[in-house]
C-alpha cells in the first residue's frame, strides 16, 4: 500500500449481525434513566426489596469457609452445591429433578442462547407465541431461524393452531413463557400445557418452557410446568431464574433437559463462558436456604403494587382500552382502541417523564400497534399513581 492509497475495506459483519437489530426495550431505558422519569418500560425488580444482608452474609460465609473453591475455575455443568439444592427445590414443586438433570447459566438468556445453539441451524423453523418475549426472538433471529407466531389467545397459544403448524411446517421447537408471560403476564391452563405435550410427543416437537417469573404468584393456585405431563419429558426443556427471586446482578439461570441435549448445551457453554462465575453461585446455594421467606415478602409488596394499577387504569388509559389482570409476575398488558399507535405516542408520555413499552416489537408477524407493555413491580403504589396520571396526559396529547 503507498502512502497516498485508501486502506481496504474490511469484511462486514456477519449476515446474521446486519440481520438483527438491538432490543427497543434496552433503547427505550437508555433515553428514560432520568431520575424524574417514572418507568414502567423497564422489566426490573425493585432494588428496594433486595436482601443485601442475606446475599452480603452469604457471600461473607462462602469467602470465610471456602475462599480457594469460591475463587476458583468450576465444572461448565456448575457448582454441585446449587444444583444439588436446585434439583430439590424443582422435586418440592411439583418436577421430580436429579442433579445431573441441571445446567447452571449465567443468566436464563445464556440458556436460550445456548439451545439457540444446539438445537437451530439457518433456515429451521421455530414456532412462538404472539406476542412473545422479545430477546427470544432476538436469539433465534441470530441464529438464523424462522421464526412463526402460533395463534392464542388470553389463554396463550391455540393447541388446534400449533397442531395445524407443526402439521404444515415440521418446525424444530416451540417456545413459550406460559406463566406470568412476558410481555402479558398471562397464564396459560393446566389442560392447554398437556395438550401441548401432547402434540409435541405426537410430532416430534421439542418444547423451551421458560419460567422466570413462576415463584411471583399473587393469586390462585400454581399451574404444574408442562414437563410435568405425560409425554413431555424426553422433549421438554425447562429454564429457570433467580434473577426475579435473589438479584439480577448475580447473573444465574439454569436450564433442566434431557441428556443428549443438556450435554450439547454444556459444549456450548465451554465454547461461550467456561462456567457461571463460581464465587456466584456457592453463595445462591446457601442463600437457598432462606429464598423462600425473601419471596413471600416480595410477592407481597408486588401483590400490592398490582393492584395499585389494575386500580388507576380506568382513568389512565383511554375509552375503550382493555387490560389483563396477572395472577403474578411482573407485567400487565393492555390494548388501546385500534385508532391509538402506541409507539408513535411513546415520545409524548416521555414528554410527561413516564414510559411504557410499545407492543409492536414483541410480535413475530403482523403486530397490534395499539398494546403497550406495563411493568408494575419497580414503583411503589405512591408513584404508580403518579405514573398513570402522567400517562392519562401523554396519551391525551
Amino acid at each position: 500500500m503507498t502512502a497516498t492509497s485508501a486502506p481496504a475495506a474490511l469484511p462486514p459483519l456477519a449476515a446474521r449481525a446486519r440481520a438483527v437489530g438491538g432490543s427497543p426495550v434496552r433503547e427505550i431505558l437508555a433515553v428514560t434513566a432520568r431520575p424524574e422519569m417514572i418507568n414502567f418500560a423497564g422489566g426490573l425488580p425493585a432494588p428496594e426489596l433486595f436482601d443485601r444482608e442475606g446475599i452480603a452474609a452469604a457471600f461473607r460465609a462462602v469467602l470465610e469457609e471456602s475462599p480457594e473453591r469460591a475463587l476458583q475455575y468450576s465444572t461448565t455443568e456448575g457448582e454441585p452445591t446449587l444444583r444439588d439444592g436446585l434439583a430439590a427445590r424443582v422435586t418440592a414443586q411439583g418436577l421430580p429433578t436429579d442433579t445431573d438433570d441441571l445446567l447452571i447459566t449465567t443468566g436464563s438468556q445464556q440458556a436460550l442462547s445456548l439451545l439457540a445453539s444446539a438445537l437451530i441451524d439457518p433456515g429451521d423453523t421455530v414456532l412462538v407465541e404472539s406476542p412473545c418475549y422479545l430477546a427470544a426472538l432476538q436469539v433465534f433471529g441470530l441464529a438464523g431461524a424462522r421464526i412463526l407466531p402460533v395463534p392464542g389467545d388470553a389463554d396463550g397459544v391455540d393447541p388446534a393452531a400449533l397442531e395445524e403448524l407443526v402439521r404444515a411446517e415440521r418446525p424444530k421447537l416451540l417456545y413459550l413463557v406460559p406463566t406470568f408471560q412476558n410481555p402479558t403476564g398471562r397464564t396459560m391452563p393446566a389442560a392447554r400445557r398437556a395438550a401441548l405435550a401432547t402434540t409435541a410427543a405426537r410430532h416430534g416437537l421439542w418444547v423451551v418452557e421458560d419460567d422466570p417469573y413462576g415463584d411471583l404468584r399473587y393469586d390462585g393456585d400454581r399451574v404444574p410446568w408442562i414437563a410435568s405431563f405425560p409425554g413431555a419429558a424426553d422433549r421438554v426443556v425447562l429454564l429457570g431464574s433467580f434473577s426475579k427471586v435473589m438479584a439480577p446482578g448475580l447473573r444465574l439461570g439454569w436450564l433442566r433437559a434431557p441428556g443428549a441435549l443438556r450435554r450439547a448445551c454444556a459444549v456450548a457453554k465451554q465454547a461461550a463462558d467456561l462456567h457461571t462465575p463460581t464465587l456466584n453461585q456457592l453463595a445462591a446455594a446457601r442463600y437457598l436456604d432462606v429464598l423462600d421467606g425473601h419471596v413471600a415478602k416480595v410477592r407481597a409488596v408486588y401483590g400490592a403494587r398490582r393492584d395499585a394499577m389494575l386500580a388507576g387504569l380506568a382513568d389512565a388509559l383511554p375509552t375503550g382500552s382493555t387490560w389483563n389482570r396477572p395472577e403474578g409476575g411482573m407485567f400487565l398488558w393492555a390494548r388501546l382502541p385500534e385508532s391509538y399507535d402506541t409507539t408513535a405516542l411513546l415520545r409524548r408520555a416521555v414528554d410527561h417523564d413516564v414510559a411504557y413499552v410499545p407492543g409492536e416489537p414483541f410480535y413475530a408477524a403482523d403486530p397490534d400497534r395499539s398494546t403497550l407493555r406495563l411493568c408494575f413491580v419497580t414503583q411503589t403504589p405512591e408513584e404508580i399513581g403518579e405514573g398513570l396520571r402522567r400517562l392519562a396526559a401523554g396519551l391525551s396529547g
